[in-house]
């Protein structure tokens, strides 16, 4: 049975309805406005940030069942700059403890998909390789910072990597072990892969995605910011 766990899915479409919203208005006039509300110290952290962050690595989680391994997997992404991760939903939506998250799902652009199909063509046509985590893959985590642009694939907690999506994967990688156990649960997998396939990468946003991510967070994190925005006539939606 699934664990009781409140869906984050609201947070993630209010942050898509920001993110719509900012397409239809000056962002650097937003950045502007609110910029003045958040303090040196907070502002030189989300240049930093997102001047990492990167698209060369991404994730694709198949039907995550457990809200805790798809908060983790998040977090992950996360702390190691990936910006978007995408998710293969089949029959459950994408749920995220936000115990486990802690906040992460404000940062990382969450895409789901129904079909597996869609996810491949989507990760394809951005340059993607697709590179399944398998025990006995042929590459070890350190080969992983190699790929330009890699799409790391990880398996539902019981059944694995769906064989649609093992087709469409060239290689796969295995986390090298010397105790008993013969493999890791996902969310720790996905931390120690992550790790080596984003180890040295600078980041690779466009300037115009970093300032669109600044100006959400300025959306996000500064007190009443949609008021202070209405008030030098920039309408942006955030409930």
């Amino acid at each position: 049975m699934r664990r009781s766990t409140p869906n984050c899915a609201f947070i993630a479409e209010q942050r898509d309805r920001i993110l719509r919203s900012l397409d239809d208005v000056d962002q650097e006039a937003v950045i502007h406005v609110l910029s003045e509300f958040a303090t040196p110290e907070r502002r030189t952290r989300l240049l930093s940030v997102f001047n990492a962050r990167l698209d060369a690595v991404t994730v694709l989680m198949d039907a995550p069942h457990d809200p805790h391994n798809g908060a983790a997997v998040l977090r992950s992404c996360d702390a190691f700059g990936v910006q978007r991760l995408h998710v293969v939903e089949r029959n459950e939506r994408f749920l995220s403890s936000r115990t486990v998250s802690r906040g992460s799902e404000r940062w990382v652009d969450v895409r789901t998909y129904q079909r597996s199909q869609d996810a491949i063509e989507a990760l394809e046509a951005s340059g993607h390789e697709l590179v399944a985590t398998h025990p006995a893959g042929e590459l070890v985590p350190s080969d992983l910072r190699a790929i330009p642009k890699m799409a790391l694939v990880l398996g539902n907690e019981r059944d694995g990597i769906h064989q649609e999506l093992v087709r469409a994967c060239r290689r796969s990688v295995r986390i090298p072990m010397r105790g008993f156990a013969e493999s890791l649960n996902v969310s720790v997998t996905a931390a120690i892969l992550l790790h080596n396939a984003t180890e040295g990468r600078p980041g690779d946003l466009s300037e115009r995605e970093r300032t669109k991510l600044y100006a959400r967070a300025l959306i996000l994190t500064v007190p009443h910011a949609a008021e202070v925005l209405e008030a030098k006539g920039i309408r942006v939606e955030i409930r």
